[in-house]
Order: structure tokens, then C-alpha cells, then sequence
């Protein structure tokens, strides 16, 4: 297996492609490319079709898949609402591949999980991990996840949805030489290759973990049996100064996916916006449906939490994966990290370089990001998804 990776912000698309091309090829050597991976900021939007078809024929691959975004992602490279496109070529001889379109009409005739084989043509003991990039506007994106969830069970499905410059209100996926304005692109990946996922929503949990009592739809009314007001209020009195300047207008809602884990930590929760707050009521309303019984955190979100879950994150993958090191990786960042989070540029893309060097990489700026929390898969934001291709461990 060989991967290489190569992006430029050249503003004339035709040397820019060249540039990518050049260097792939050069990097991947005369091996065929199984699988190809490009993300285009949108302002080469009218050249698309052109870009994905030369491609196509220069690398002689396979299969190519990808969307347009507000910015894209190299090695140790992040380029945010600028001509640019970024490239991934992988050759994968034991692996399975299999593309698929999925369209707003599938999604909405569903029926169950054998309808997903029969309109994929996979399997569930076929597949390992899928990639999937979807168009935000026109797909119901959450709807195919929970779909993807229960046609697939325990397959981390890692990607994002596709975006575009501020103001433009049409994105487009790409597969093969085709460029779709709505749907989602999805490659199972079997055989002897999977996805190593790295899902950092950017949070650090705050107080302590609690049971909700009283829930009622995306309304928390009691935290253990104390109205959930009073429990946010006392939650973020007991922090430090530092802390509590940190968490103004940066609280989020962290609910437990694993009810059955003594301990909770940072990872184990999936993050949700804290919609508004009742004194009067003591209730609060979160972007989610929380249930009675659930464990909940309360989180705080901004660069530094971010940029301390992040390396964290990637330090105990580094130490899992030391013994067989990943051939590249696929990085899904949200458009309001980058230069939008952190004081400086190429954040995450340089943290993903220092713990994977040389690490072929490619990847862009999401309208949401894919990835799994405790095994099911979800649409997250303000998060960094990434997936790390490595070879499928034989015990699997």
C-alpha cells in the first residue's frame, strides 16, 4: 500500500492542478491509485468537471471521490477562503471499495437496512468504514447517518458536509468524474484495509457528571432531581475566575453515550448546543433529545480546550497505531475552527504532522463533521473528524 498527497493555493486552477498532480504521482511511484480524495474551494466551482476528469486520466485511478469547501486541508496545511485543492492518491491492492450516490429519494424510501444493501450492493460483513461527503442543503444528512447506523452497525462512518465560500448557498460532491449539487458520496472500505477515526468535538468537561431526572423532548427540566437551572448556575460558580471568564458564552451540553461506564471522560460524550435557559422554570433546552437516566456534563468549548482535546486525542491514537503506523489520513474541520478558533494558522493540520510525520494528508472545511461517539455515528460541529487509513488487524 502507497499514499501521497500534495494541495496548492496557486489562484490558476490548470497550474494548480498540475502542481498536485506532479507531486502525487511522483510521490505514489508507477503503483496503480485504487482510490482518489480531492476537496476544491469552491471559487473553481465552473471548473470542476474539468479538474475531476484530468484526474482521473493523470492518475489513472480508480475511483475518485470528494466535495468542494470553504477551504482545504495538506500536510500541515490549512487554506481558508482562497483558491485552492488538495489531493489524495491511495493505492490500496487489498482492500474493497465501493462507491455510491445516495440521493434525497433514497433517504426518504427507506425501509430498513436491507434496503441500504440492496441499493449500496454491500453488506455489513463487506464493509469496515465508509467515507461519506454530503451536500448540506438538500439531504437530510442526519436521517442517512441513522440509517447508515442501523444498516451497518459498529461501521465508523467518517467525513463531512460540503461547503463554500461565505454566501454561496450551493455545494457539490464529487464521484469519479461526476459532480453532483445535492445527495452525499459514500466508499465502503473493505478487505484488508479500515479507518482509524479521531473524533474531537472540542470540549473539556466542567463540574461533575450528573443524572438527568426530568426530560421532556430537547427540554432538561431536573438534574439530579435539582431544577437544571440552578444545577448550570452552581456548576459554573464553583469554577475558577480563569475558568469562569473561559466559559462565558462558551457552554455546551455533553451527554453520555455509554451508560454502563463507571467513569466518564472527555470523548465519552456527545456535544450539543445549550439552546437557552428558564430561571423562572429552571428548565434548559439543548440541541438534542436527552432522555431520564442519561449521564450528563456540562462542557466548555474554545482554543484551548480544543487544542488540548486534540493532541490528546492523537497521542493515545500515535501510541495505539506505533506498531503498524497509518499509510495517511483524512481531516474534516469545521468552517468555524482554523483561523475562526485558534490565534494562528494550520492549527489542527500541524498537530495531526507532529504526532504522524510525513503523513500523507488532505481534506477540507465542513458545514458539519461525520464520525462516530461510543460506536454510532453522528453529525457533529466545531469539531475536527479525522480518519486515518491503516491496514484492518487480523483478529477483526
Amino acid at each position: 500500500m502507497k499514499a501521497a498527497s500534495a494541495f496548492s493555493n496557486n489562484p490558476d486552477w490548470e497550474k494548480a492542478l498540475t502542481e498536485v498532480l506532479v507531486q502525487t504521482k511522483a510521490g505514489i511511484g508507477d503503483v496503480p491509485a485504487h482510490l482518489a480524495l480531492v476537496f476544491i474551494n469552491s471559487t473553481f466551482q465552473r471548473r470542476y468537471g474539468d479538474i475531476l476528469s484530468r484526474i482521473r486520466t493523470a492518475a489513472k485511478t480508480e475511483l475518485l471521490a470528494g466535495c468542494s469547501g470553504y477551504g482545504v486541508v495538506g500536510q500541515a496545511t490549512e487554506i481558508e477562503g482562497r483558491p485552492a485543492l488538495s489531493l489524495l492518491l491511495l493505492s490500496l491492492p487489498d482492500a474493497e471499495l465501493t462507491a455510491t450516490h445516495f440521493t434525497q429519494r433514497q433517504i426518504e424510501e427507506s425501509n430498513g437496512p436491507a434496503f441500504w444493501h440492496l441499493e449500496t450492493g454491500v453488506l455489513p460483513d463487506d464493509v469496515n468504514a465508509w467515507l461519506l461527503f454530503a451536500d448540506p442543503f438538500q439531504t437530510d444528512c442526519e436521517r442517512l447517518l441513522r440509517e447508515l447506523n442501523e444498516a451497518y452497525p459498529d461501521k465508523p462512518v467518517v467525513g463531512g458536509l460540503a461547503s463554500a465560500m461565505h454566501g454561496e448557498q450551493a455545494t457539490h460532491v464529487f464521484l469519479d468524474d461526476k459532480v453532483f449539487n445535492h445527495g452525499a458520496v459514500g466508499v465502503a472500505i473493505g478487505g484488508a484495509v479500515t479507518l482509524l477515526p479521531v473524533v474531537c468535538q472540542g470540549c473539556t468537561p466542567i463540574g461533575e457528571p450528573w443524572t438527568i431526572t426530568r426530560a421532556e423532548r430537547n427540554i432538561i427540566h431536573e438534574i439530579g432531581s435539582q431544577p437544571a437551572f440552578k444545577v448550570l448556575v452552581n456548576t459554573v460558580q464553583s469554577l475558577s475566575p480563569a475558568l469562569q471568564k473561559r466559559a462565558q458564552h462558551n457552554l455546551f451540553i455533553g451527554l453520555a453515550l455509554n451508560e454502563y461506564q463507571e467513569e466518564h471522560q472527555r470523548g465519552d460524550f456527545l456535544i450539543r448546543n445549550l439552546l437557552g435557559v428558564d430561571p423562572q422554570s429552571g428548565a434548559i433546552a439543548v440541541a438534542a433529545l436527552p432522555r431520564t437516566g442519561q449521564t450528563l456534563q456540562f462542557q466548555l468549548r474554545d482554543a484551548e480546550a480544543a487544542d488540548e482535546e486534540i493532541r490528546a486525542a492523537l497521542s493515545r491514537v500515535a501510541r495505539r497505531a506505533a506498531a503498524a503506523p497509518p499509510l495517511a489520513g483524512l481531516l474534516c474541520c469545521c468552517n468555524g475552527r482554523g483561523t475562526n478558533l485558534f490565534e494562528t494558522p494550520n492549527h489542527d493540520a500541524s498537530v495531526v504532522a507532529e504526532k504522524f510525520r510525513a503523513l500523507p494528508l488532505t481534506g477540507f472545511f465542513c458545514n458539519g463533521e461525520i464520525g462516530p461517539v461510543a460506536d454510532k455515528n453522528y453529525l457533529h460541529g466545531f469539531t475536527a473528524s479525522l480518519a486515518l487509513f491503516v491496514k484492518k488487524p487480523k483478529s477483526e
